[in-house]
């Protein structure tokens, strides 16, 4: 780490106080720097904050972005500027301008390292701007590796927490040996999940990276799945009954399930609202028993998620929602441990990426595969580890 960024520090002063403009860039050099001037808050990891002198030759600004949600100590002598969270306001617009200033770089091309710097500060949970010596610059990379973070530098480099170059200021290039970080239970899991399979007898490319892990999880409270099963077993029962020509009325549904209102998304309340949903509409409102099933697994209403190589049990499906005390229920809601729902994200997003491939090249899925079944488990995944932060209608599924 000492050598890759010892470079780096007799041009700071300058970098920093001259901000110079990154043009049609959405962050500026001079936004990050506006950071760092900011008060810090009290935090734990600033338990070995001390005295900096920042106009030393030897001292360094960083500008850390962490997904882990919670920090090491910071133990290495620094002065810390500044640190927040995602309950700050803006930190969300913040990282959707350092997103800008990425796709910005070099000649703006998409690629492989450009894509994944992006996804992690995607996943970014908490912001630090910190000043440091630069004998001290090995203690950060071990800090940076256990907050799994990426580095803003001085000269709008995009640094790993060894030091290497993710994506250059000047042209977009990546430094030999530069790697995205994640943590080390994610590649576990990843290596579970590619072991399963190739005993299965799919076989994944080795770049496909590992996804979220236990440090970095914001799963949703149970209530809010809860809330979100039962939105999706009336906006199903009503598409499944007029694709049948027995359509059950919308009032109907919702009388009898008065506490759906409040857990409607835009969309599905859009769709019961209609009277006479055409029929091409229909399909992907009665698929959501398969996101439903999901959610009652991620409560433990349902005991196991069986392979992906057929549709759920429909009838057990919405008999779950259909006799529960659903009041009670909320009182009572729990989730399953988050390891077993992160096993399934992982695996559903291989799979998912398999379909895609497989469409592609207009070949058979392997093991009898059911694609449907696939994406809306992915789908109803991503939304229960808040993936993007997205709201229900809003989900992506990326591969």
């Amino acid at each position: 780490m000492l050598k890759k960024l010892k470079n780096l520090i007799s041009g700071k002063s300058s970098a920093v106080a001259q901000a110079p403009s990154t043009g049609s860039a959405s962050l500026a050099v001079a936004e990050v720097a506006a950071v760092a001037t900011a008060e810090a808050s009290p935090d734990a990891t600033a338990a070995a904050e001390t005295e900096i002198d920042i106009d030393s030759a030897s001292s360094i600004l960083i500008n850390a972005y962490c997904t882990c949600a919670q920090l090491p100590p910071l133990n290495f002598p620094h002065k810390l500027n500044s640190q927040r969270d995602m309950s700050d306001p803006e930190l969300h617009g913040h990282l959707q301008g350092f997103i800008g200033y990425v796709l910005k770089r070099g000649d703006g091309q998409m690629t492989h390292q450009r894509y994944h710097v992006m996804r992690h500060i995607q996943r970014v949970q908490q912001h630090l701007s910190l000043w440091l010596d630069e004998s001290q610059l090995d203690a950060y990379s071990d800090w940076a590796v256990a907050a799994n973070a990426i580095a803003f530098m001085p000269d709008g480099d995009i640094r790993d927490p060894h030091g290497y170059v993710l994506l250059g200021a000047a042209d977009g290039g990546i430094e030999t040996g530069a790697a995205i970080p994640y943590p080390a239970l994610a590649w576990q899991r990843k290596a579970r999940t590619d072991t399963l399979l190739t005993e299965m007898g799919i076989q994944l490319p080795a770049h496909l990276p590992p996804l979220v892990s236990e440090a970095e999880l914001q799963l949703r409270p149970a209530v809010e799945i809860l809330g979100r099963a039962l939105a999706l077993y009336v906006v199903a029962l009503r598409a499944e009954s007029v694709a049948t020509n027995q359509p059950i009325p919308a009032y109907e549904l919702t009388d009898r399930f008065p506490q759906v209102h409040a857990w409607l998304s835009p969309v599905e309340r859009e769709f019961l609202e209609t009277e006479e949903p055409t029929k091409d509409i229909l399909p992907q409102f009665a698929w959501r028993y398969e996101s439903l099933y999901v959610l009652e697994w991620a409560l433990g209403l349902q005991e196991e998620l069986p392979f992906a190589d057929d549709i759920c049990d429909v009838p057990l499906t919405a008999r779950t929602i259909m006799n529960m005390d659903f009041d009670a229920a909320l009182a009572k809601a729990k989730t399953r441990p988050a390891s077993q729902i992160l096993d399934a994200l992982d695996l559903h997003y291989r799979l998912h990426w398999l379909v895609r491939q497989n469409r592609m090249k207009e070949e058979a899925l392997p093991l009898n595969l059911e694609a449907g079944v696939i994406y809306e488990r992915h789908y109803a995944l991503n939304w229960l580890v808040n993936f993007e932060n997205a709201d229900w209608d809003d989900v992506d599924t990326p591969t």
